[in-house]
């Protein structure tokens, strides 16, 4: 038997009551359920409630205005394999996924890449693994997309000190917790800042035991998952997290400076850059990275290509996830110079 909503939904007036809200809260997530998770037609739910098929029209619209109703569009990533194989082929890489990213804003292409890097993690992660993981959009992008088939347990470590963004969903403290959790297993912290005032500030949170046991688990680490930083302002994120300033990226770029994993600094050939800067971070060294059996590095864009190409000419990742513009790029610089 039917049940009349005729006189609920259109009818209420303006200035309504919370009962009379949550009234028509519960009528709009009544309709939405039915087309939604029933997958009824418009017009049999417009017949099962007694209403015509233009209230229920509105009403779909009217539940999605009003956030009970969130639509995510999972997006059909494709990758390029003629531009997966002339980045493999030139910088002899263990694996390259580029994205095709069809001109997307910048958020959503970081979106595609962490899908990408996503579905690789997943294939390459197995029981008893260690996983280090620095920070970034990128990572968080990557975090959010996976979805392991089963839980098994893994260790994830950070392995650069915390950043203390003013959004931690992309540091490594959570980032670590999260990814653990999604498999069920175990994380562990390193209990620093990332970029500390000075050297000697450094060596002393080296000396401390809980910060080198950390970091000797990291340096250990079956797979390393990391972003790829950069100097060009609209996409530093060490500027955005306070640690450099608008002054100080031109001064890094006269230096030579093109990039940075893990908060390292190096120049177009991958060589660590010798700058103060380098002396005040918190982490495992660029050194270190080569000993781990796969270092992914996550990063995308026109402005990230230098950065990705000193990481590539470095050997600071052998597992690449970029996408196309940024690809595009890489190769059209290496061969210039």
């Amino acid at each position: 038997m039917g049940h009349s909503i005729q006189n609920v939904p259109c009818a209420l007036p303006v200035n309504r009551g919370q009962d009379n809200m949550a009234e028509r809260k519960e009528v709009l997530a009544q309709v939405a359920s039915m087309y939604y998770e029933a997958n009824l037609m418009q017009s049999e739910i417009a017949k099962r409630l007694d209403a015509s098929p233009s209230t229920i029209s509105r009403l779909l619209q009217e539940a999605r205005d009003v956030g009970i109703v969130e639509i995510t569009i999972h997006y059909p990533w494709k990758s390029s394999a003629e531009l997966e194989e002339q980045i493999a082929s030139r910088f002899d890489l263990r694996h390259v996924k580029v994205l095709i990213s069809r001109g997307q804003p910048y958020p959503q292409m970081l979106q595609g890449l962490g899908v990408l890097a996503a579905r690789y993690l997943e294939s390459i992660l197995a029981a008893g693994m260690t996983l280090g993981i620095s920070w970034g959009t990128a990572l968080h992008c990557t975090v959010k997309a996976l979805r392991p088939a089963r839980r098994f347990p893994i260790m994830v470590v950070q392995i650069i000190g915390a950043v203390d963004t003013s959004d931690p969903m992309i540091d490594g403290p959570d980032l670590a917790r999260q990814l653990a959790n999604l498999y069920g297993g175990e994380y562990r912290y390193l209990y620093a800042p990332l970029i500390v005032a000075d050297p000697h500030t450094k060596e002393v949170l080296l000396q401390q035991d809980q910060i080198r046991q950390v970091l000797e688990v990291a340096r250990q680490a079956d797979v390393a998952l990391v972003g790829i930083g950069s100097p060009v302002p609209e996409v530093s994120s060490l500027l955005r997290a306070g640690y450099l300033t608008r002054e100080m990226l031109p001064q890094l770029q006269k230096r030579g400076v093109v990039g940075d994993v893990c908060a390292r600094h190096y120049d177009i050939h991958g060589q660590i850059a010798d700058i103060e800067l380098n002396q005040r971070v918190v982490g495992i060294e660029l050194e270190d990275l080569h000993h781990i059996e796969q270092v992914i590095g996550v990063a995308g864009g026109a402005a990230k290509a230098e950065a990705i190409l000193g990481a590539l000419r470095g050997h600071h990742v052998n597992v690449l996830i970029t996408d196309d513009t940024a690809a595009e790029k890489i190769l059209a610089l290496d061969e210039e110079q």
